[in-house]
């Protein structure tokens, strides 16, 4: 339960038709497998204990006694067990019939939540055998119990209190307004869903994004339980589709026409901070419902999710074309009308041959043919300094013939050499002086540059760069529009090998995948040998974790050490669990430092969910402590110490 995380199940027993005391013994074999993965709630489908399709045996007596027997016995037998069940039966109360979902725990009948809509078309006659459930709750007689018995009904964690379970019955889902919206505003962070849902072609895909996108729109974790072999084949045939989603994002689905149980984790904390974030969450509607709380042992949860080093970047090719596609596309867009609307008669940037500049270049040259203007006029400037290597200087001469627009070489080296003279500063002495002095220069040139040309100098730095802080105060940091922006630095390599592959140039492909196997890197030292000595990630740390950070502290708000549990996952077979805090500890430090230059960033579209604008996404104090996240970050220390 530690940071949020519950290890949820759905699972799909192997039944036959009206016969309980067989359903209720596969049911007890599933819980018990259950309990051997540590499962915290587990969820059954539709009418389990005596079969989905019983017809007008639901009309029997001996069908509904039977069904009453075994879910008292399941108490019995799983009183010494914590996991919260919910399954499926049909129960007689004041002689009218409901599909019911009993949710109980540790022996105890917690609650019954009836089916609210009864499908009666097509293959469906469920109005036949059973009644509408009733919305409010009301205590009704089960043999020894006084069970609530109504729709709105929740079940709180009192050890964690953002687990919180409502649940709905197959068709609720698929209405205009399903219950499952009613409960979360009620303050449900997971939904379980009993289903019995017939299979027919074409179903399958229809049924998965129902489940993803009430996950989605409800903010929640939706468990869906589905029925399967066992159920009768006289008309329809069902195929135990289980899926675990999380917030639009599906964790886990099981394989169907298979019986089986689909484990994963949800993590509560991070739905119910994102409530938090989206002030249009409309929380609070508790009218009518009525809350139970339940008690769960603490205890640490394995991960077995599987967690992205690269959460910005899709995994799946196709969409990541696709992606690559559409922010290249956004990108370009912003650039066209901010130069439409200015006037702009050309597009000024410094051309270094590296990674962010190369794709600055590839917007600006976008942008221009869809506003119709000749690249000609786009304005690439080689600025060689003291760190400048043949290679990088190779590919901005290359890419700037390439891509057809005007190239100009200009060399900072002698103004900065004045400059030394003018502030008294020994060129030998490779400080931070040494090195802004040079962005600086390169910035002003740039500048004047588009103040002759009635141009717009373009950005080129990224949100890596910005959330670190690594660029020269009025150096690198300025320009008159920054089309990388809200790019981080492992998506802006993605987008330059999209264009590298999907380009029909072959010098150019040539110069992509070159520029791309460059290391990162500012040039402002001296090299050795003519290779690049000063590279980024040495000084920063590796990009890809610090990619990694700012995704899950920006979009979710997770506490240092959340974060540095879920990177130790993901990035366990590539870092030390060590070097990952050291370079999180950096991350935090230089995050909270560097603010002051977030605070006047320039213009720049937005391509995604994390971005640092001062006038969108981000509002921090540039004098805010970092205090309570390194004692955070210092807590995982002293535990790393004590294990030593």
């Amino acid at each position: 339960m530690k940071d949020g995380y519950i290890k949820v199940a759905a699972v799909t027993p192997t039944i036959r038709v009206a016969d309980c005391v067989y359903n209720r013994e596969q049911i007890l074999k599933a819980v018990r497998k259950a309990e051997e993965q540590n499962v915290k709630l587990l969820v059954f489908p539709e009418l389990c204990l005596t079969g989905y399709t019983c017809g007008d045996l639901f009309l029997q007596e001996t069908l509904l006694q039977g069904a009453k027997n075994s879910l008292l016995w399941l108490l019995e037998q799983t009183k010494e067990c914590s996991m919260f069940l919910v399954i499926g039966l049909p129960v007689s109360v004041d002689c009218k019939l409901y599909n019911v979902a009993a949710c109980m725990q540790q022996g105890k009948l917690l609650g019954m939540i009836p089916k609210t809509y009864m499908p009666n078309y097509s293959e469906f006659y469920e109005v036949r055998h059973f009644t509408k459930g009733n919305q409010e709750v009301r205590m009704i007689p089960f043999d020894r119990f006084q069970v609530p018995f109504g729709t709105r009904q929740l079940f709180r964690c009192r050890q964690m209190p953002e687990f919180t379970i409502g649940c709905e019955i197959c068709e609720d889902l698929w209405v205009p307004n399903p219950p499952s919206a009613k409960h979360a505003q009620a303050g449900a962070t997971v939904i379980c869903n009993l289903s019995a849902s017939v299979e027919v072609t074409a179903k399958e895909n229809y049924r998965r994004q129902l489940v993803v996108l009430q996950s989605a729109r409800t903010v929640s974790a939706y468990i869906y339980a589905d029925a399967g072999e066992g159920e009768s084949t006289t008309d329809v045939v069902f195929s135990a589709h289980n899926i675990i989603s999380e917030n639009g994002t599906l964790l886990a689905e099981g394989k169907r026409f298979t019986n089986s149980m689909v484990i994963t984790e949800i993590d509560v904390k991070k739905l119910s901070e994102e409530r938090r974030r989206m002030n249009t969450y409309e929380a609070g509607a508790y009218d009518g419902y009525q809350i139970q709380e339940f008690e769960l042992p603490v205890e640490p949860t394995v991960l077995t999710r599987y967690i992205s080093r690269t959460p910005f970047i899709p995994l799946d090719e196709t969409m990541r074309v696709e992606r690559c596609e559409e922010i290249f596309t956004l990108q370009a867009m912003g650039l066209k009308k901010r130069l439409i609307h200015v006037n702009a008669k050309t597009a000024v940037l410094g051309l270094s041959g590296g990674l962010d500049s190369t794709l600055a270049l590839l917007v600006t040259a976008r942008a221009f043919d869809l506003a119709g203007y000749d690249r000609k006029n786009i304005l690439g400037i080689t600025m060689p300094g003291y760190g400048t290597t043949d290679r990088t200087y190779q590919n901005a001469l290359n890419m700037a013939d390439a891509l057809g627009i005007n190239l100009q070489e200009i060399s900072i080296v002698p103004a900065v050499d004045q400059h030394f003279l003018d502030i008294g500063h020994d060129k030998q002495t490779h400080d931070l002086t040494y090195e802004n002095s040079q962005a600086r220069e390169r910035t002003q040139i740039l500048m004047d540059i588009a103040n002759q040309t009635s141009g717009l100098v373009i950005g080129t730095g990224d949100l890596s760069e910005m959330a670190l802080g690594w660029a020269t105060y009025n150096g690198d940091h300025m320009s008159m529009y920054a089309v990388n922006v809200s790019i981080p630095k492992t998506l802006v390599r993605h987008l330059v090998r999209y264009v590298a592959d999907s380009t029909d140039t072959e010098c150019l492909k040539h110069i992509l995948y070159d520029v791309l196997e460059t290391p990162v890197s500012p040039e402002l030292l001296p090299p050795e040998d003519g290779e690049i000595v000063q590279k980024t990630e040495d000084v920063v740390g590796p990009y890809e974790l610090h990619d990694f950070f700012l995704y899950y502290m920006m979009r979710f708000g997770f506490a240092p050490s959340k974060i540095y549990r879920i990177a130790t996952t993901a990035f366990a077979s590539t870092y030390k669990n060590e070097t990952i805090l050291k370079w999180l500890r950096t991350f935090y430090r230089r995050f909270f430092s560097q603010q002051f230059k977030r605070s006047c960033v320039p213009d720049g579209p937005k391509v995604g969910t994390v971005a640092l604008s001062p006038r969108g996404d981000w509002r921090m104090p540039s004098d805010a402590c970092v205090t309570l996240w390194m004692q955070d970050l210092e807590q995982i220390e002293e535990k790393q110490s004590n294990e030593q």
